[in-house]
């Protein structure tokens, strides 16, 4: 249990930041190439070698995705390309291509190797082949229940690492090994380029009827019958950890800062409850509320219990959210939040202020001041400074957020 580990994603420099401010064990992020995903704005090698000095000094990890499958070319520049990120101080490389494998591990032999999801690792056989050749972890497939995840920790290796998603948006398709994005816009899911055509919505059509498209629900727009719920297992640490799961992962490195620091911190707190006792886990209403107060997909807990009946959602592909950020604190002194707005508030709101380590708390704007001392009715200028009485010392970086109400909620 004590090696139990928080691994929170990392899309970019203010998503680094946030997953160590909020306590996460290691991150997981990608350079300019390589990675499975495109969309966020990863790392240069100036950056990671930032990024590495930065985690190590708080003595936490970082593990680089390397987990497309590369063409011809981009295999003639990876023996390159991870021996300058091996430079940087990476402790791991997280590979799914076999090759890229055997490559990395003969160029770099003190890096540590972990195997992506996209392996596809489903069984005791594969994962004591990859640590055969030399891996330290793998990533197991997510369509394993906890008793085949318990089946695999018992028949390998003790020091093989096993690592399992927790947290985060899924995928239709086994692992991730998707080709409908590519066949429909040309853009390679394998690549880190999904333009999430799972998410769309979709009709039926009679192929000598090509004008005439029916609907697969009752709904008028369609069904959204390839949407997959997001996954949520922040109840079940304990049941993943007797399973054998050392490793909890996030999903989300396309996913803001917010995201971050909220889901982060609320499985780091959790994992504190598990510690504590690990055979009466039973966490606090504060920290099953918090992976509510980001934008997600309803919630379910994928495999973990058998093959799921509840995984998809045929209404809408949108996000649920309870919560607006309203301002992020960039300093604090003399019993005042100096922060920058993020969303309109007013004064006389009620609001959360979200620290690292720490149960929310809760406050009202009785004051606002703008950037000159002058008192405001309320923060309605993109970015704009202003200050907060609050009464005690907070770190920067602490985000102030507010509940949307159930007007707005709904059209969201």
């Amino acid at each position: 249990m004590s090696d139990i580990e928080i691994l929170a994603p990392a899309g970019d420099e203010e998503r680094l930041d946030a997953a160590l401010m909020f306590g996460a064990d290691a991150v997981y992020l990608a350079g300019k190439s390589y990675g499975m995903r495109s969309a966020p704005a990863n790392f240069t090698l100036d950056q990671l070698k930032k990024a590495c000095d930065k985690a190590h000094s708080l003595g936490k990890k970082v593990y680089l995705t390397v987990n497309i499958l590369p063409n011809n070319s981009e295999a003639d520049q990876l023996e390159g390309y991870i021996k300058d990120a091996y430079a940087c101080g990476i402790d791991a490389a997280i590979v799914s291509d076999i090759g890229s494998f055997a490559l990395i591990k003969k160029a770099v032999p003190d890096l540590a190797l972990h195997v992506s999801t996209q392996a596809g690792i489903v069984n005791y056989l594969t994962a004591r082949t990859f640590y055969e050749m030399g891996a330290k972890r793998v990533v197991l497939a997510r369509e394993l229940s906890l008793e085949e995840i318990a089946e695999i920790r018992a028949k390998t290796p003790k020091d093989l690492e096993i690592e399992c998603f927790v947290h985060g948006a899924m995928c239709v398709s086994f692992s991730g090994r998707c080709l409908l994005s590519q066949y429909l816009t040309g853009r390679n899911a394998n690549r880190g380029e999904c333009a999430q055509p799972c998410r769309w919505s979709y009709s039926l059509v009679e192929e000598t009827r090509p004008n005439e498209y029916y609907s697969i629900s009752e709904d008028e727009k369609g069904s959204y019958i390839l949407n997959a719920k997001d996954l949520c297992m922040i109840e079940h640490l304990d049941k993943l950890a007797w399973a054998g799961v050392t490793s909890f992962k996030i999903e989300g490195r396309a996913k803001s800062a917010y995201y971050v620091s909220v889901v982060t911190n609320a499985y780091i707190k959790a994992k504190e409850v598990l510690l504590a006792d690990p055979d009466n886990y039973k966490l606090p209403e504060w920290i099953k509320e918090e992976v509510f107060k980001v934008s997600h997909r309803k919630y379910c807990t994928g495999f973990y219990f058998g093959h799921p009946n509840d995984c998809q959602y045929y209404p809408t592909s949108g996000y649920e959210r309870i919560c607006d950020v309203v301002a992020v604190v960039e300093s604090c002194d003399s019993g005042m939040l100096r922060c920058s707005q993020r969303n309109r508030f007013f004064e006389g709101d009620q609001l959360e202020l979200l620290i690292p380590d720490s149960e929310p708390i809760k406050f009202t704007a009785n004051e606002i001041y703008d950037e000159l001392g002058e008192r405001v009715q309320n923060a309605n200028k993109a970015t704009m400074k202003l200050s907060i009485p609050f009464g005690r010392e907070v770190p920067a970086g602490s985000i102030i957020r507010k509940e949307i109400t159930s007007e707005k909620a709904e059209k969201i």
